[in-house]
């Protein structure tokens, strides 16, 4: 291998003689090695090296490896940068500490090189699937086809008609209301890019409905402007104190007001545009997808999917296919959540890293039992200690092309739907295991169905259910079952519930969709 295309993991340690043991068996499996005997050291080697791994002793003068870690993790290059601790600290306490500043993992002293080597090898191979997983094209494409939302609050009745009209006209879509209390509600479904407020109004005034958005997690970071006909510095500085984007005189016009929206919207997405543009450069070559681009062939069957992230951006549903042999075919549906580090590139890095346990479990597993898959699956991401903080919904299914059975286990997971063609009778069965690294015990067992011709079987994430319309309805479980009783559904289930969906929802979805459809064809 050229020493260009090794990684280069950087080795902190106080103790020159476990320094040299480590980088010694990282050349040993071709990596390339930096040494820091200290913080200092470690920080001038960050900064003029390209480093793809840490292994960091706690135990160092003037600074640890906890403060250490977390200076490097505060640097937005370094953010996300595997770090491992290599430490003789071996508590509770210890290991806590170690995720809160910032670790990937943690290695005790004395420590085995095997298992190192191993750790090394995992944290690197995440990295790179979250790195593919940035090359999505629909991420621009998506942001920039979809109509820009503005919600427009104001107690004058013909003051948001007037605006309304004319943001319209402009190519926005607009939803204007009259009150800060309809606006609360309507903002939680309506999902708007900007929000436009009066500041005075009677009851609850723009300064306090902006306060109210602030101590919304989802709500405070959509740009605010105020529109009002006060105009004072007094009053300009009390809007920009509350952290508003921008404030637009009334009397200035709805001209005024369209060019400030469309210069906000501009720099929204040149930030998009320059993110997309370095997970671009920044993305290797492997080649991986979370979710392939279309389902396989399997004789018997017609296998059809549909997925759609998340305004385009890529979210925590991964699809999977795996075939075991002529005979049989495995079909995964997850969702990761637990997204509490607030990027959703850590969804598909985890996404990767549930796919690679599965496939590695069927490896050993003689019985083609999706249960004992996760069992396997669930013991494993138990025990990583970062793994197991972000939580699994997994639906697992294996269905048999020679005695057309098809076996049925997930973990938190939406239930299955399965339809009997013949009786017309639409069943859900839901599965009593656990989310994948909840617990040590999921409580995992297999469904056995026997199929008929024309049975049709769906998997779905919940974001199918759950996505709501513009006067804030959920499509919800009768309105699928609606769909799914109808003629049509019985011969095109996935074109069928597409359409409705899609005719429900105005294709304004407020969460990854997904979904499988599998039907023993006559």
């Amino acid at each position: 291998m050229r020493d260009a295309d090794k990684k280069s993991i950087l080795v902190i340690d106080d103790d020159i003689t476990i320094r040299k043991l480590i980088t010694h068996h990282l050349k040993l499996n071709n990596y390339s090695t930096h040494e820091a005997k200290n913080a200092e050291e470690a920080f001038q080697i960050l900064k003029e090296k390209q480093i793809d791994l840490v292994l960091s002793d706690v135990t160092m003068d003037e600074m640890d490896g906890f403060e250490f870690c977390e200076k490097v993790r505060s640097n937005e290059k370094h953010r996300f940068l595997p770090f491992v601790f290599v430490t003789a600290k071996n508590t509770l306490e210890d290991k806590f500490k170690a995720i809160e500043s910032g670790g990937d993992d943690i290695i005790t002293k004395p420590f085995d090189i095997k298992e190192l080597i191993l750790k090394v090898q995992a944290l690197l191979k995440r990295t790179e699937i979250y790195r593919t997983y940035g090359l999505k094209k629909s991420i621009q494409s998506t942001f920039t086809e979809r109509k820009t939302r503005i919600l427009f609050v104001d107690d004058d009745v013909t003051i948001t008609k007037l605006f309304k009209y004319n943001l319209e006209s402009a190519g926005f879509d607009c939803n204007t209301v009259n009150s800060v209390d309809e606006a609360l509600k309507v903002a939680k479904h309506y999902h708007p890019d900007i929000i436009i407020s009066d500041i005075m109004m009677p009851g609850t005034n723009g300064y306090d409905f902006r306060k109210k958005l602030l101590e919304d997690e989802e709500l405070k970071t959509v740009p605010f402007i105020f529109l009002t006909a006060k105009a004072t510095d007094e009053d300009i500085l009390e809007g920009y104190d509350l952290g508003i984007t921008d404030y637009v005189v009334k009397t200035a016009g709805p001209k005024i007001v369209i060019a400030k929206v469309s210069a906000i919207i501009k720099s929204l997405k040149d930030e998009r545009n320059k993110a997309i543009s370095e997970l671009h450069q920044a993305a290797s070559s492997l080649g991986a997808k979370v979710v392939p681009d279309r389902a396989p062939t399997f004789n018997g069957y017609e296998i059809k999917q549909w997925h759609i992230p998340y305004r385009g951006i890529p979210g925590g549903d991964f699809i999977d296919y795996y075939k075991v042999d002529d005979n049989n075919l495995l079909i995964i549906l997850g969702d990761v959540m637990g997204k509490k580090w607030g990027a959703w590139y850590f969804a598909f890095a985890y996404a990767g890293y549930i796919r690679s346990s599965i496939r590695g479990t069927l490896q050993s597993v003689d019985a083609y039992s999706p249960a004992e898959i996760l069992n396997r699956v669930n013991d494993a991401v138990y025990q990583d200690s970062k793994i197991s903080e972000v939580f699994v919904a997994i639906s697992v299914v294996l269905i048999n092309n020679k005695t057309f059975e098809l076996k049925y286990c997930g973990a938190g997971d939406s239930p299955l739907i399965f339809k009997e063609t013949i009786s017309n009778q639409i069943k859900k069965i839901s599965s009593d295991g656990l989310l994948l690294g909840f617990n040590k015990k999921g409580n995992y067992s297999d469904t056995l169905l026997q199929l008929k011709s024309g049975d049709i079987i769906l998997m779905m994430t919940d974001g199918i259910t759950e996505s709501r319309n513009k006067e804030g309805k959920q499509f919800g479980e009768f309105r699928l079952e609606e769909v799914l009783m109808s003629n049509e559904f019985n011969h095109s289930p996935m074109e069928k519930l597409k359409e409705e969906f899609i005719n429900f929802t105005n294709q304004s979805f407020e969460d990854d969709i997904s979904l499988i459809s599998v039907r023993l064809k006559d």
